[in-house]
């Protein structure tokens, strides 16, 4: 039977340069990334994509930000579906037009995915996410006052909104994502870790304002699909340890046990590969199947043994 991968792009790898940011752009990174992944398929894997949004939330965001005095504040929950959409529809033409370069028929389709959170999680008491760009104090009291945002002020650089980033804890879509995965649908979903979603106490649906981990959440589809391995592409070809320091040194393969213990011993920083690296011992440790991390240009080599940091049960 075909192995079944669960790949996770960062929405960063879509901007390499921040000066280069249009919509043509991103698709020229699209096709990038489409193109190592197609290799897999060539391989025969089945695949199902996820991304981040970071970047692309935060362009919704400004131009909220420009008409602010013109029209309504685009609620967190509705920016996810925004951007999982755009970036789904970038990311099924790029492998689309790859896909044909190849000479392989498939079909790729985007889920616009709503992702369960505790509305009890006790991240809602302590929003810590940044998000969008840095105001002035004048405006950010403005959005406080009207909006109900929570606003900081960030090292005189400036005022940013924060908002709560609870773990995920049920996909809302993961039957129809299994129909795709199981007619061999080339499937993009969890786009920036999904929707952020309560149920109300009647059981119906609520989008709330909030930013999930997109690692936690591609980690908890990669269990729920039980698939075959788990990859996050990320910036660097392999983890390291003691990142930038002169004793830096890279990771090939390491066990769920001392992966563990180099969480405790504090190597991967919050925010950057500390998430990562968790969502990867979840997905090893639940699966007993082999968790990745590698950068795009390497996720074949990677699957294939020949690349990337391992993390095993």
């Amino acid at each position: 039977m075909s192995k079944l991968a669960v790949i996770a792009v960062g929405g960063n790898s879509l901007i390499k340069d921040k000066r280069k940011i249009s919509v043509q752009e991103q698709y020229a990174a699209c096709l990038e990334t489409a193109q190592s992944i197609v290799a897999l398929i060539k391989d025969g894997y089945h695949v199902v994509i996820t991304h981040g949004n970071g970047p692309q939330v935060g362009f919704v965001l400004r131009r909220c930000e420009i008409s602010k005095y013109e029209l309504p504040v685009i609620p967190l929950d509705a920016c996810v579906s925004d951007t999982q959409g755009e970036i789904g529809y970038l990311l099924q033409k790029a492998f689309a037009n790859v896909l044909k370069q190849e000479g392989i028929k498939k079909t790729v389709a985007t889920i616009v995915t709503q992702v369960l959170v505790d509305g009890n999680d006790p991240a809602f008491k302590n929003p810590t996410k940044p998000i969008g760009t840095f105001l002035k104090e004048a405006d950010a009291r403005l959005h406080e006052k009207r909006d109900g945002w929570k606003v900081i002020e960030d090292a005189g650089r400036g005022y940013r909104r924060v908002v709560a980033s609870p773990m995920p804890i049920d996909i809302i879509e993961i039957d129809a994502i299994r129909t795709l995965v199981n007619n061999d649908i080339i499937t993009i979903a969890v786009g920036g870790g999904g929707i952020p979603i309560v149920k109300e106490e009647d059981g119906s649906l609520k989008g709330v304002e909030a930013v999930i981990d997109k690692d936690y959440a591609s980690g908890l589809l990669a269990r729920e699909l039980n698939a075959d391995c788990f990859i996050i592409s990320t910036a660097v070809d392999k983890v390291c340890l003691n990142y930038g320091k002169p004793d830096q040194r890279e990771l090939d393969v390491i066990t769920v046990k001392e992966a563990e213990e180099l969480l405790k011993q504090g190597q991967f920083p919050a925010g950057s590969m500390l998430p990562k690296i968790k969502a990867l011992i979840a997905f090893a440790k639940e699966t007993k199947n082999t968790a990745i991390i590698t950068s795009p240009k390497n996720i074949f080599n990677a699957v294939k043994n020949q690349g990337g940091t391992r993390i095993i049960l």
